[in-house]
């Protein structure tokens, strides 16, 4: 407390003004709470509130809110008042502050508790601290004890008189503080319990100890209590901190000093010394009677005091007396236009009455007609019906039928991995007998689902989920009971029961009425015979009104749509029970379906080659064919260049020889392609059906052409084919141009060894199996065919050839247009999202190893299948231009990954500010997938490209650039070729 707390002005606190105020707690020498004193009726009020509603007030469960005002039992009177929460002590106690008097204490949890929102408001008492002053920082206990008594005795229940200065932080307010013009900031400050400091921004000098002085006797007899405790006074009912009893005498003894002698004038020092005894008696006297004149001055102001007092109190209660007269006025004012309003109403009673009826009835009506067809909760009923009455139970034969495909699948597996000949009987008569026990199962499998209806059923489900689903929404967690859909019933039931009693207590209560209204008609037809007593006429209308009103009120007001939150949790508990049901009987109903579908499958398959083996005989006919053709094609060939060197030359018979050539290859890559097909039948037998087929037949190479992806072809030879040397990029490996069904095709040789050839073979068929699964729309260069060389160790990979159509060729003679570019760009993340896919990662894509084809297609080119990635994005290729597409994580050493593919893409994407946002995302370090750039809006507004097979297409090539020359002498020196301008 010595450290002085900052002041800030509040836009609320006008400084300098001034109001009359009542002390009401003392916190310390300086620091007191205080009321105004305008306040009287208000805590009165208050007081009698709070007394009716706490006692009946729910008590404050949870986490007490530190910021809301709570309904507090002070355990002095134990009555209540408004308080916050300080703190916690624990569980059970906590430091509560009586907001409208500024004391606070510890009280029990349990004497806490709600008050509503209209007792929400401010406090009534406000904290002040005397301005100008600071606690010393030397004080003790015994001194803060005395300085907060000494206080009280100035403040507590009296009449202050405060001035605002400003306002801290706290919500203190600093303020100058009379009491019957006595300033007591200066009498604390005299007194030692409290020392000056100059405020910041003050410039009020310290007052002169000569008017603290003069004004101490005013203090020493301060005015009595204003504010005495008076049963039924507002001021009473508050809890209160008592002085200490101490604090009396202390203020006496601390101001005993300052009491003014009278004495009187002195006499000549030559008098005798009888006249200055008399001196002394008179003197004495004279000191008598002046303390018998003070102690009747005191008397005196004491009564004037309480007369001020008491005149205070008799002000208040009038201002008390003329506020109760004005509510009594304004009650009165009230009543008398409530009976004007009634009498007017009585006079008009009848027909409102029957008025608001007739449309009350109009309204219930129309409700009814609305509501005839419609039934409650009719629609989770049926569908509880549905879900509990015929489901689809588990076939079976499903277990068994299960248990047998895997007993099957671990046979298939076994013969696969078995390299012992002797051992391979043994296992192919087990794995049939399997066979056949599986084939049995499937047959009863199949049978027993037909009968099943499973799509009307699935169909059925699916449509009772979604109804559902947008009428009651998401679903909640429910146990595996079916308790949930008896308490919904029982409950509907019940629900129904009442309304329809609700209506039939309307109905009888209109036709009752109606009965009444038909014998009144008839007491007043004048035209009927009869004469009818005054007392035959029917009574009790009003109440038969009243009960027809009330009835249809009634039935108005329930609505069957409109539920509690029990109510809602037995429907939601319900609904979502269902759900649960109807995902499990769909999973349910997938498992069927899918093993039905690969059952019929395998039954049709089965009944062809049950008890029944293939043979390879096929393939080594059409391989006997392609080695006579082969012959055949030699010896021409060879025909060919003898009749070119003899001297003898004639152009005609090289024509026909050409002609005979030309045929001869076309036979070979007919047998050839019937060879690879043949090859896909034995492939598909060996993985499905006869996994036995490579250890029965060696000779045929089975396994050697599944391990290459079905690419690899003993049968074509690079010496075969019509091929012309690409001498300019031939200068680090072999690359010919040949032709194949009238489609351009290159063939590139790559130097291999016994060592690195099954790492090339296995590189080729991963990539091949990437692009096989969504062909010519994994906008991937297609990979023909994987060849070797007998003379030399080479192997040849077979590709298309699109003279021209690499991404700097084109830029080079004719650069593409924005949307050109984004069609093509778009399919070459095609082909990198196609090939991340496949966990391949590409490291070399660079300008001559893209292509836009016709200017609308993109296609990511082949690399180097004889380096790994690392090898690959290590080359010096790796450029366009000045810019290197090295990702800069390659450059620190780290290994090459899609990122690093990403970032070379973003380094060839066309520049232009409407990507700019795009390219910038593929340069960060968490720079985007391939998935995410086809994402982007840039690609989403190109238009859908038709997409041209690969193999067969005409390209039409155009003219060689000169730039595309030095594109391809670089990329052959680079070793990075694919064709004229992609390189690989």
């Amino acid at each position: 407390m010595s450290s002085v707390m900052g002041v800030c002005m509040d836009e609320g606190t006008e400084c300098g003004k001034a109001e009359d105020v009542v002390g009401s707690h003392v916190e310390d020498a300086i620091t007191f709470w205080a009321q105004n004193i305008s306040s009287c009726n208000d805590l009165l009020k208050l007081s009698c509130v709070l007394a009716e509603a706490c006692p009946r007030a729910q008590a404050a469960f949870g986490k007490l809110d530190f910021n809301k005002i709570y309904g507090g039992c002070f355990s002095e009177d134990r009555c209540w008042y408004r308080c916050v929460v300080q703190r916690m002590i624990n569980n059970e106690k906590c430091q509560v502050l009586y907001i409208d008097y500024g004391n606070s204490e510890i009280i029990n949890r349990s004497e806490i508790v709600e008050i509503p929102e209209n007792l929400q408001y401010p406090s009534v008492a406000k904290k002040y601290r005397l301005w100008g002053l600071r606690l010393p920082a030397d004080q003790n206990l015994n001194m803060f004890d005395q300085g907060k008594t000494f206080l009280g005795s100035l403040v507590f229940e009296k009449a202050i008189k405060v001035r605002q200065k400003a306002k801290q932080k706290d919500d203190t307010i600093l303020v100058q503080a009379e009491c019957e013009k006595v300033d007591i900031g200066e009498e604390v400050a005299k007194a030692g319990f409290a020392e000056k400091y100059r405020s910041p921004g003050s410039t009020e000098d310290v007052e002169k100890r000569e008017d603290a002085v003069q004004n101490q006797c005013k203090k020493m007899r301060a005015p009595a209590q204003l504010w005495v405790n008076k049963p039924g006074h507002a001021l009473c009912n508050r809890p209160r901190v008592f002085l200490d009893p101490v604090a009396a005498p202390a203020r006496n003894e601390v101001f005993a000093g300052n009491r003014m002698i009278l004495t009187k004038d002195k006499t000549p020092a030559s008098a005798p010394v009888l006249n200055r005894g008399l001196a002394c008696v008179r003197d004495q006297n004279l000191a008598e009677e002046n303390d018998i004149f003070e102690e009747e001055k005191g008397a005196h102001r004491k009564e004037n005091l309480n007369l001020l007092r008491r005149q205070k109190e008799l002000e208040l209660e009038v201002e008390h007396l003329k506020g109760e007269l004005q509510i009594i006025n304004q009650e009165k004012e009230a009543s008398r236009k409530r009976a004007e309003h009634l009498e007017e109403t009585l006079h008009k009673y009848i027909g409102t009455k029957m008025r608001d009826l007739a449309a009350n009835v109009k309204v219930l009506k129309e409700i009814r007609h609305a509501k005839k067809s419609a039934g409650f909760g009719e629609q989770l009923s049926q569908a509880i019906k549905l879900v509990t009455e015929g489901n689809i139970t588990v076939p079976c034969s499903l277990e068994k039928l299960q248990k047998l495909w895997t007993e099957y699948d671990l046979a298939q597996e076994v013969i696969r991995l078995c390299e012992n000949v002797d051992e391979r009987d043994e296992l192919i008569t087990k794995r049939n007998e399997v066979q056949q026990n599986l084939y049995s199962v499937v047959k009863e499998f199949i049978l027993e689902v037909d009968q099943l209806f499973i799509c009307e059923r699935s169909n059925m489900l699916q449509e009772l989920s979604v109804s559902l689903e947008m009428i009651y929404g998401q679903v909640c967690e429910v146990n595996d009971s079916e308790e949930v859909f008896q308490q919904f019933l029982k409950w509907k039931c019940a629900k129904i029961e009442e309304f329809i009693d609700i209506r039939n207590h309307t109905d009888a209560a209109l036709r009752i009425l109606t009965d009444l209204f038909s014998s009144i008609l008839k007491c007043f037809d004048l035209s009927s015979e009869a004469f009818s007593d005054i007392e035959e006429v029917p009574g009790n209308v009003d109440e038969a009104l009243k009960e027809a009103e009330l009835c249809i009120c009634k039935e108005l007001k329930t609505d069957l749509t409109e539920h509690d939150e029990k109510e809602k949790g037995i429907i939601k508990s319900a609904y979502s029970k269902v759900m649960q049901k109807v995902c499990q009987e769909q999973d349910l109903i997938t498992v069927i379906q899918k093993t039905y579908l690969a059952s019929v499958e395998f039954k049709k398959e089965a009944e062809q080659w049950l008890n029944r083996t293939p043979n390879s005989d096929n393939l080594l006919s059409i391989k006997k064919a392609v080695k006579s053709l082969k012959a055949q094609l030699r010896w021409k060939l060879t025909e060919k260049n003898n009749t070119e060197e003899s001297d003898d030359y004639s152009e005609l018979e090289i024509t026909r020889i050409k002609e005979e050539i030309a045929a001869l290859r076309n036979k070979l890559l007919q047998e050839i392609y019937r060879e690879q097909e043949e090859y896909e039948k034995l492939a598909y037998l060996v993985q499905k059906w006869f996994p036995e087929l490579p250890l029965l037949y060696p000779e045929a190479g089975i396994l050697s052409y599944m391990n290459s992806g079905g690419l690899l072809s003993h049968s074509l030879e690079r010496d075969l084919l019509d091929a012309e040397p690409m001498k300019k990029l031939s200068t680090k490996r072999p690359l010919v141009c040949s032709e194949i069904q009238d489609q351009k095709v290159l063939l590139k040789g790559y130097s291999v060894d016994v060592s690195s050839e099954a790492k090339v073979i296995e590189r080729v068929a991963k990539y091949h199996r990437a692009w096989d699964q969504q062909k010519e729309k994994s906008s991937l260069l297609q990979l023909l065919f994987l060849l070797f060389c007998k003379s030399d160790p080479l192997v040849y990979l077979m590709v298309p050839y699109y003279p021209g159509a690499s991404l700097t060729a084109v830029q080079a003679d004719a650069p593409l247009t924005l949307e050109e570019t984004l069609k093509v760009m778009k399919g070459v993340a095609q082909g990198l999202q196609t090939l991340h896919g496949a966990n391949i990662v590409h490291g070399s894509l660079h300008g001559n190893n893209v292509f836009a084809v016709n200017r609308k297609q993109g296609i990511v080119g082949d690399f180097d299948f004889t380096k790994s990635e690392e090898q690959r994005a290590a080359a010096d290729t790796m450029v366009i231009g000045t810019l290197s597409l090295v990702s800069p994580e390659l450059k620190m050493g780290q290994p090459a990954s899609p990122a690093s593919d990403m970032y070379a893409y973003g380094c060839l994407l066309f520049w232009d500010d409407k990507v700019k946002s795009l390219i910038l995302n593929l340069f960060r370090c968490d720079r985007l997938t391939a998935e995410q750039v086809l994402r982007d809006d840039c690609f989403l507004l190109a238009d859908a490209i038709p997409v041209p097979s690969q193999l067969g297409e005409e390209h039409e090539p155009p003219k060689e650039h000169d730039s595309e020359k030095t594109d391809e002498e670089e990329d052959a020196v680079n070793s990075e070729k694919n064709a004229v301008n992609p390189t690989q």
